[in-house]
């Protein structure tokens, strides 16, 4: 009798829908799939707040280890031939060029991610919740690189003439080719600078996902701290 009353006042305390949610053969109370869903929704619009916001200030990329674009491996060599010749200052523009035409594209991606948080499941959220410390970036990441790629590219391409890389790769190059003993190169600098554009979105997204699953400090919502401590 005794236990019979102790469950109905569980119940009647509680309601049948928060008993639902069970993680690891535990129940949850107050923790249902509706609840972390939008626990995983906060996070990642956390993460583009605090994080890929940071990259669209001035020198947001070129200023950032983790986002900075560094130069694919076949203008490498071009970098060092040019140092080794005097040139080191004009390489040193050309990177700059290549960081800020990434900042100019990076500010339409917010729209984009807004969307697709919005589009997480219930399912989806649950094994977002329970999977490694990048889980929410990569269904972010499926769910919106090749939309982004779409958008950022034009920008890019754009944002090149506008800050003048171009140019500046064009003269490098240019420069570089004219050097005896040397192979010419022509990398397609815009599909390079678009695509690790977006890997900087997404590392930036990831380390404020991380935060909040390792750092209670960072779970800056009630409904972050009910969430993310079923995977302490």
């Amino acid at each position: 009798m005794k236990k019979i009353l102790a469950i109905l006042l569980v119940f009647t305390l509680y309601g049948c829908a928060e008993l639902q949610s069970v993680v690891g053969g535990m129940p949850q109370i107050g923790v249902d799939n509706q609840l972390i869903a939008t626990g995983l929704r906060q996070a990642l619009d956390k993460g583009i707040e605090e994080q890929v916001n940071k990259l669209t200030e001035q020198n947001g990329f070129y200023n950032n280890e983790l986002a900075r674009i560094l130069l694919p491996p076949e203008l490498q060599k071009v970098d060092k031939t040019l140092r080794t010749i005097g040139l080191g200052s004009l390489a040193d523009e050309g990177i700059k060029a290549l960081n800020s035409a990434a900042t100019d594209a990076v500010g339409q991606a917010t729209p984009i991610f807004v969307a697709a948080v919005k589009d997480i499941t219930f399912t989806d959220a649950r094994n977002i919740l329970l999977g490694g410390d990048r889980s929410a970036t990569n269904y972010l990441e499926e769910r919106t690189r090749e939309q982004l790629y779409a958008k950022f590219n034009p920008t890019i391409k754009s944002s090149f003439e506008k800050v003048g890389a171009a140019k500046i790769w064009s003269d490098l190059i240019t420069r570089y080719n004219n050097v005896p003993l040397t192979t010419n190169v022509n990398p397609d600098l815009i599909d390079y600078v678009t695509k690790e554009a977006l890997d900087g979105v997404f590392n930036m997204i990831a380390v404020e996902e991380k935060d909040i699953r390792t750092s209670t400090v960072a779970r800056t919502t009630t409904v972050l701290q009910r969430v993310f401590a079923l995977q302490d």
